[in-house]
């Protein structure tokens, strides 16, 4: 189904992978390691092994993000790490990466409609990557793993973002590279864009929903611009 534009009145921006380019960083850490056993594999490109296994872990590794969320236990793990942080001082380093192009989309399109962030990450990281690029002044909300009861992939942070923008969830168009971003959306009554940009593959993004696909995040501002 097609995008009903003029329905448009507000955007929800995943973060990894969506607009940070955070499975590259992945990529090319992992590539560096294997690198010294590339004779291993001499049939094969490195980087593009490398790819290959991040993208096979990529569904382990949300299920075990999203865990603590299922079970219950969100608050308690939150705090936990909170804790940890102000004890040892340890602060994430900022090495993070912007999906090209995304910081002149975002500066366009937020000249038309309100913005919000739908992390599932916690609220420090998300943001250290936001302050990293002054992207924080962009947003009119940043809806993180703790801001409400469950995160993605139910509705709960777009719809607590809708209220904050001051619009209803179903005007709202989430943007995300994996399913887990389409079905929080569709969950919420929004309308949904998939990008691959991340690890989300075209054929699973279709299968959950989503209204359109797009090559990169980036390209937003020109299907916005046929409204």
């Amino acid at each position: 189904m097609p995008l009903d534009l003029p329905r448009i009145r507000g955007l929800c921006f995943d973060v990894d992978g969506t607009l940070s380019d955070t499975d590259d960083l992945f990529v090319g850490k992992l590539a560096s390691l294997l690198q010294p056993f590339c004779f291993l594999f001499p049939k094969r490109n490195i980087s593009r092994l490398a790819r290959r296994a991040v993208m096979v872990t990529e569904a382990p590794v949300n299920f075990i993000i999203g865990l603590p969320d299922i079970i219950g236990l969100d608050d308690f793990f939150s705090a936990v790490i909170d804790l940890l942080y102000r004890t040892l001082g340890h602060r994430p380093k900022k090495n993070f990466l912007l999906v090209p192009g995304v910081h002149e989309m975002l500066l366009e399109v937020g000249k038309r409609y309100p913005m919000a962030v739908i992390s599932a990450r916690d609220a420090r990281t998300t943001n250290i990557f936001l302050e990293q690029f002054g992207l924080e002044r962009l947003f009119t909300c940043v809806a993180t793993a703790q801001t409400c009861k469950h995160t993605k992939p139910f509705p709960d942070p777009i719809l607590w973002a809708s209220q904050q923008m001051g619009i209803p969830a179903d005007s709202c168009l989430m943007i995300g590279d994996t399913t887990v971003d389409i079905r929080a959306g569709r969950a919420a009554g929004a309308q949904t864009i998939g990008v691959l940009c991340g690890f989300g593959e075209e054929d699973e993004l279709r299968h959950r929903g989503a209204d359109l696909i797009l090559s990169s995040t980036a390209e937003l501002a020109d299907v916005l611009n046929k409204k």
